[in-house]
C-alpha cells in the first residue's frame, strides 16, 4: 500500500477567489466596445448600402411602363408590352414575347437602344 502512495500526489484545496463587485461597469463596457464598434462598421459598410440598392431597384421596377426597354437577369433585352402585378410581358423579337417576373428586370435602357 505504501508503494502506491508514492505514485499519487496529495491534492491540496485552494481558497476561492473574492467575488467581483457589481460596480465594475467600465470593464464590462470596455470589453463590449470592440463588438459594438464592429457592428456599427458592418452596418455602414454592408447593410446600409444594400438596403439603399434594394430601395432603388424596387422604385425602378414599380415605375416600369409599356414601351420601356429593359434588360432581364438572364441577359435578355426586350420591350415591355404587358404589365401585371407580378409579371411582365417582354417582346424580345418581332413576334416573340416572354413573361418574366418584375423582379427579374435589372436595368431600364434609354429609349431607342434596341433596334
Amino acid at each position: 500500500m505504501e508503494s502506491l502512495n508514492v505514485l499519487i500526489s496529495t491534492a491540496w484545496a485552494q481558497t476561492a477567489p473574492a467575488a467581483a463587485s457589481g460596480g465594475d461597469m467600465t470593464s464590462t463596457l470596455t470589453s463590449l466596445l470592440p463588438l459594438i464598434l464592429m457592428f456599427v462598421v458592418l452596418y455602414f459598410v454592408m447593410i446600409r448600402p444594400q438596403m439603399k440598392k434594394q430601395k432603388e431597384h424596387k422604385a425602378m421596377v414599380d415605375a416600369l411602363a409599356k414601351g420601356d426597354e429593359v434588360v432581364t437577369a438572364g441577359g435578355m433585352l426586350g420591350r415591355v408590352t404587358k404589365l401585371g402585378d407580378n409579371y411582365l410581358g417582354v417582346e424580345i423579337s418581332g413576334s416573340v414575347e416572354v413573361q418574366v417576373q418584375r423582379s427579374a428586370v435589372i436595368q431600364v435602357l434609354p429609349k431607342g437602344t434596341i433596334k
